[in-house]
């Protein structure tokens, strides 16, 4: 039977890389008010404990890890600590990222490895962290935030969409060997959403202009509209949902 029990957190551990502000935030507030307590995760501890205490005046359960997720043995290290001053990772969301764009032709190398650091590898160094512990418990919810680029390529970020589709089949290869062991592995793919990072394209009126009509639902998202399919995925209501990715995209990856 389908109840409101079905899409509850509660009693669950979710670690949330990059959350101290826009998507990474708002997809741990939703986990939040859906019951589960927060680690946040971020570079800056000063701006993690800020965020932190919006949060907890919203009466959610918060706690703070600062750590460089692109360092395998930082990110060991800080799941390591979670699970023994905190508790069991119970979901980890996988949504630290960075873009930077430029001709392919000119882009600089540096920019090319900081993308793949901070979007692939990061992924694999904290997911397996938490796999690890997982596996033995049999059980387990890891999401991967994707992107509308998983799919879709767009002039000028070449290396952020190749960096995108890379994290959309480690996905896939993470839910094929984790899948036995009782854990999902799934992926969210925004399409384009209002945050800070997106700012200067959202205040340009032709650019805007052309994603809103080349949107079916017309519009811009808000982050808001990511966590319910956050809660989804990490919820029993997708227990048997395993290496899916999730475009929440208002159609973008729909049409041509």
């Amino acid at each position: 039977m389908i109840t409101a029990a079905t899409f509850r957190l509660d009693q669950r551990l979710a670690l949330v890389t990059g959350s101290s502000s826009g998507i990474g935030l708002a997809l741990a507030r939703g986990l939040g008010q859906a019951g589960a307590s927060l680690v946040l995760n971020g570079r800056e501890s000063a701006k993690l404990e800020a965020t932190a205490a919006v949060l907890r005046a919203e009466g959610l359960t918060v706690f703070c890890r600062a750590f460089d997720v692109t360092d395998a043995a930082a990110s060991e290290a800080a799941v390591a600590g979670i699970e023994a001053d905190i508790g069991a990772i119970d979901i980890l969301v996988n949504n630290a990222g960075l873009q930077r764009r430029g001709a392919f032709h000119e882009f600089a190398p540096g920019d090319w490895a900081d993308i793949m650091r901070t979007n692939v590898d990061s992924m694999f160094y904290v997911g397996q962290a938490v796999a690890k512990r997982m596996v033995p418990r049999g059980q387990g919810r890891i999401i991967n935030i994707c992107s509308v680029q998983s799919e879709l390529g767009r002039p000028g970020i070449a290396p952020y969409a190749a960096s995108k589709g890379a994290v959309k089949m480690l996905t896939k290869g993470m839910a094929i060997d984790l899948g036995p062991f009782g854990i999902t592995v799934n992926g969210i793919g925004p399409g384009y959403f209002k945050t800070e990072l997106t700012q200067k394209l959202v205040d340009d009126p032709t650019f805007s202009a052309w994603l809103i009509n080349r949107t079916p639902s017309r519009r811009w998202g808000d982050v808001e509209d990511l966590a319910p399919a956050a809660v989804f995925l990490a919820s029993d209501a997708g227990r048997f949902v395993n290496g899916h990715i999730l475009y929440v995209d208002g159609g973008v990856t729909a049409t041509l």
